[in-house]
């Protein structure tokens, strides 16, 4: 079955209730939704997600070519960033997916080209801040865990191969801990929306937790975590039986806060 002939995941019910979702911060309901279903492997719907976002800030159809570009830049740049922090904890095959998707829907004159300015600048820390950079992901990986966090870091460590521990140093360095698009917050429901798809309670409960650190409210990190859980049931993700050898699921109850 090809992406064009599946079923919908956001239907327009769903996607009404996911944008207008009081609880959720303004403006981080479509990073959300694109990180979430990006995980889900739906990069088919991620257009769908900008479309709607322009739509709601705007109140002009997509199309329009009279649309504020600094809208339209702000939503892109922020959609882009919520999909390169997943790969995070999602891998990159399905990023990349998602990201050329986006891509095909973006206007040609607000995209991101290489060796232009970029709104994070990463380009520039693989060559001159290393040390500045391990810094700040140390000092966002402590922020996130709290007390905690050095017997995360050491437990990686020694997971039979220290490479796991640096593989979270290089993902915190250079990926997650620059907070130049999506701030410490913003960042959290990222992980929130790419985790719980995966069925990883674990590490989805020290982002909840850290997404409280990073400064959102109790009442915020819940209602990502709601709205997350209606996208994947939408898609068809249930709570599986103990007995069920295999199925698109969780094992058990979504962790929460």
């Amino acid at each position: 079955m090809s992406p064009s002939t599946l079923p919908t995941v956001l239907t327009p019910q769903l996607m009404a209730l996911v944008s207008e979702h009081p609880q959720l911060p303004a403006h981080s309901w479509y990073i959300i939704a694109a990180a979430t279903l990006t995980m889900l492997n739906r990069p088919d719907e991620i257009p769908r997600i900008y479309e709607h976002a322009i739509t709601l800030v705007s109140g002009r159809n997509v199309s329009r070519p009279d649309l504020d570009n600094d809208t339209q830049l702000t939503i892109l740049r922020r959609m882009r960033e919520a999909l390169i922090k997943t790969s995070a904890v999602g891998g990159v095959p399905k990023i990349i997916n998602s990201l050329l998707a986006l891509k095909d829907v973006s206007p040609l004159d607000l995209q991101d080209r290489p060796s232009t300015d970029s709104p994070t600048q990463r380009r520039s820390d693989f060559s001159s801040r290393s040390c500045h950079m391990e810094e700040r992901g140390q000092d966002f990986f402590g922020m996130l865990y709290g007390k905690v966090a050095e017997r995360v870091l050491h437990q990686m460590d020694n997971s039979g191969t220290e490479d796991l521990g640096l593989v979270a140093r290089l993902m915190y360095s250079h990926i997650l801990s620059n907070v130049s698009v999506l701030n410490a917050a913003d960042t959290s429901f990222v992980m929130i929306a790419a985790l719980i798809p995966q069925d990883v309670n674990p590490q989805l409960k020290g982002h909840l937790k850290g997404a409280i650190n990073g400064g959102a409210t109790l009442a915020q990190v819940r209602a990502v975590r709601n709205v997350v859980i209606q996208i994947c049931e939408s898609a068809g993700m249930t709570r599986l039986e103990d007995s069920v050898v295999a199925g698109w699921g969780w094992r058990e109850d979504v962790a929460s806060i």
